[in-house]
């Protein structure tokens, strides 16, 4: 029997170094006991489409302890969506990976982050590929198309597995990579993944490529709804209010939990908010602040019971979807968001945060969410609101949905 096809590896060594958007915040990995370093992968890969096989060399940022760690490999699907690399899910569980000693793989599994492309949404920045933003680096790698990224991705994660040994092997990723994992999980049945994170994505995959380019969002709209069916490994989908209505529509994809499947949708949470943006949160422009909901707490509990789940523990727990109406969300009586996964934000009050924008920003503002004012004040004194504050916390966490060692940071977020 023929061995199933997998990426090989050799370190890449000259140039400027990890060329990663560089997160807003995040542990200090030397201190911390982790080394960081970029391997090239290549093989040749297949296209579900049926194009011919064709080779490709790409890159994968690799974060790792320096001595013994967990056996668990997480391993995200960069983001694309800016036009080259991004770590969104890196952001929101860097803490909880490298507190739990787990590698962390970062794969440009796109054409676009290999060569740059234009961005998904209008930010102003430019947007430049690895082969460009470094060529003495990566001027060696080359991706055939997105028409090939789900084999490229199997590849690499199954070369990686069984290089490091691991024993635990998690996918995730977020946004335009979420739509990634969503086709892989529709289309990929022989795969190396003991369990999926999908986070933020669309109602349906990636649209359909040819060789030689990247896939086009603008063609997402013609295609109907994704459910997953026959699905072999744990799933977690974890949603934002943004992410509901148009134009990403997964409110079309709902399904049901099942065996294999649970689906959070988390009140009071943006596609993207401050934990992301952090110190740029200006630079965007937009007419109100972003969202400040506490999704990273909810996105760090995901891993950990997703990891359990896969490694034969209890399912993770499940939770009750946003409540809507049409194509709006029903609030509360302050003008919060009901139903759904909830967090001290939401369950006790100090402002209303929403996934969704004022009009009159820029573009990109419609991904940030926004943060308003109560329209009244609903707390007899400080001391009640922290009492409440509390309170919610507590519950978050009896409930699954917020980890014990995440509970002084989110009690130092009362507002």
């Amino acid at each position: 029997m023929t061995a199933p096809a997998r990426a090989d590896f050799s370190a890449l060594t000259c140039g400027n170094g990890v060329a990663l958007v560089p997160p807003v915040a995040g542990p200090d990995l030397p201190a911390r006991g982790y080394v960081e370093e970029e391997l090239r992968a290549s093989g040749t890969a297949l296209s579900y489409a049926s194009h011919p096989p064709a080779a490709y060399a790409t890159r994968v940022a690799l974060r790792r302890p320096a001595g013994e760690g967990s056996g668990t490999l997480v391993v995200e699907w960069l983001n694309v969506s800016g036009g080259q690399d991004a770590t969104p899910d890196w952001n929101y569980l860097a803490e909880e990976i490298v507190r739990r000693g787990h590698t962390w793989a970062g794969v440009s599994a796109q054409f676009n982050g290999v060569h740059g492309g234009p961005p998904a949404v209008e930010s102003g920045l430019e947007a430049r590929g690895l082969t460009a933003l470094d060529p003495e680096r990566y001027g060696s790698l080359s991706h055939p198309g997105d028409a090939y990224c789900l084999d490229l991705y199997t590849q690499v994660a199954r070369g990686l597995a069984a290089d490091l040994g691991s024993d635990c092997v998690l996918a995730v990723g977020e946004s335009q990579s979420a739509m990634g994992l969503t086709s892989y999980l529709d289309t990929v049945r022989e795969h190396p993944f003991d369990g999926f994170l999908v986070h933020s994505r669309d109602h349906a995959g990636l649209p359909a490529c040819v060789p030689g380019r990247g896939a086009s969002l603008d063609d997402v709209v013609e295609h109907g709804p994704v459910l997953f069916r026959d699905l072999t490994a744990p799933v977690i989908v974890l949603q934002t209010e943004t992410d509901l209505f148009g134009p990403l529509w997964s409110v079309l994809s709902r399904q049901p939990d099942d065996d294999l499947l649970r689906t959070w949708e988390v009140a009071g949470t943006a596609h993207a908010d401050k934990f992301q943006i952090g110190r740029h949160e200006p630079f965007l422009g937009c007419p109100e602040p972003v969202n400040r909901g506490q999704q990273v707490y909810v996105v760090r509990a995901a891993l950990r019971r997703l990891e359990s789940w896969a490694r034969g523990g209890p399912s993770a727990p499940s939770a009750p979807l946003l409540e809507v109406s049409g194509e709006s969300l029903v609030l509360d009586e302050v003008g919060n968001a009901r139903g759904g996964v909830r967090t001290p934000v939401v369950d006790a009050p100090a402002d209303l945060v929403s996934g969704f924008a004022a009009p009159g920003g820029p573009p990109i503002c419609w991904l940030f969410g926004s943060t308003r004012p109560l329209p009244r004040s609903i707390w007899s004194s400080h001391e009640e609101y922290l009492a409440a504050y509390t309170a919610a916390t507590d519950a978050a966490i009896a409930a699954g949905f917020v980890l014990p060692e995440d509970r002084d940071a989110v009690l130092a977020e009362a507002r």
